[in-house]
């Protein structure tokens, strides 16, 4: 998937609040989180870490967010609804993961998943990324399972 990676504005994380997934997945609803929305939609509280990702037809695609968090690189991915469970989440992130390392050459990047996405844990996983903690995490009204991945940098990549 080739993506043009740039800042969020304010009409793509208008659009991006908008988003519905569906069956347990509306779990990642920006609506279900009033403090995730918050923070989406306000330009301040956002701050320059998140991104938006348009295809070359410059459709929003999806986002990102990117964040330095006790030596390393948290990320976060998301894919526009209609577009997941189409085999396009490894090159989404992969295209991710570049940017991410030509930005910030971080020596390890990791990301948080609830532990129920087994679709995106098998994504990640093919991407390079390993389980190395799971762990309860407040949101969405209430107290989750999730995983701590991470992928460590190496000479080759």
């Amino acid at each position: 998937m080739q993506l043009k990676i740039e800042a969020l504005d304010q009409i793509a994380a208008e659009e991006i609040a908008s988003w519905h997934y569906e069956g347990e997945y509306t779990f990642y609803d920006f609506a279900s989180d009033q403090e995730d929305l918050e923070e989406l939609l306000d330009p301040e509280l956002r701050g320059e870490t998140m991104f938006k990702a348009r295809n070359p037809e410059n459709e929003l695609v999806g986002f990102f967010s990117f964040n330095q968090i006790a030596g390393a690189l948290d990320i976060g991915v998301g894919l526009r609804p209609d577009l997941t469970g189409q085999g396009l989440g490894r090159s989404f992130v992969d295209a991710g993961l570049v940017f991410a390392k030509m930005m910030y050459s971080p020596e390890v990047i990791q990301l948080r998943v609830a532990a129920f996405n087994k679709r995106a844990i098998k994504v990640y996983e093919r991407a390079g990324f390993v389980a190395v903690e799971h762990f309860l995490q407040r949101t969405n009204g209430g107290e989750f399972d999730f995983v701590r991945m991470e992928w460590v940098s190496d000479s080759t990549s």
